[in-house]
């Protein structure tokens, strides 16, 4: 009888420190969602894409000002994209946080928002390098690598199975950036089937 109740003692204190330390009310709602407004945001860029140049789904070099509006109108959907996945996610993981009981801004929240900003915004300045340079088919792959990379540095202040949604992102870049002329198809596999499948995970593990 003691030693169970000094099982239940050491669960409750191990709960209590990760608690402290780790924001565990990440929403798998907002994975689902974020996936979702992935796909629909590859859905479009297919669409401008082809349109600029019938009967491909890559950009065509030789054409420097299409390829400028072409990447120009992916970059106003990739910006949608992020926007509205960004929002659903904050109001879902709100949510999610008061039904655990406890607070959405705090210091392992913060932590975790430090840590993913640095290498996202080290990405995002590389990205725009890139499209200066023109190194257009990079573009994709780069948005995975570090993205991932994010994911895994973030890792550290939450749940364990975001480390691991790092590290299929990370490996879909470098796949990607093989095979540069499908970027938009791994873009969408990474940001759009990875997010689906890891928030359904996260939901029937965390959230119910």
């Amino acid at each position: 009888m003691k030693e169970n109740n000094l099982d239940k003692e050491i669960t409750s204190i191990r709960q209590l420190m990760e608690r402290s330390t780790k924001f565990i009310s990440l929403s798998g709602l907002s994975g689902v969602m974020a996936g979702i407004y992935a796909l629909i945001g590859a859905g479009i860029s297919y669409q401008v894409v082809y349109a600029a140049f019938p009967g491909r789904y890559s950009y065509n070099p030789g054409d420097t000002e299409s390829t400028e509006k072409v990447i120009t109108r992916l970059l106003l959907v990739a910006l949608g994209v992020v926007l509205f996945a960004l929002v659903n996610g904050i109001w879902l993981t709100v949510r999610n946080a008061k039904k655990k009981g406890q607070r959405f801004w705090n210091p392992s929240s913060r932590s975790l928002m430090i840590n993913m900003l640095i290498p996202l915004i080290t990405g995002g300045l590389f990205i725009l390098i890139m499209i200066f340079r023109s190194y257009f088919g990079l573009i994709a792959p780069a948005c995975l690598i570090f993205y991932g990379l994010a994911l895994i540095n973030g890792s550290h202040f939450t749940v364990g199975d975001v480390k691991w949604l790092g590290i299929c992102e990370l490996v879909l870049g470098l796949f990607a950036a093989l095979f540069p002329g499908y970027g938009l198809f791994f873009w969408a596999a990474g940001f759009g089937v990875l997010h689906i499948v890891y928030g359904i995970m996260m939901y029937y593990k965390y959230d119910r």
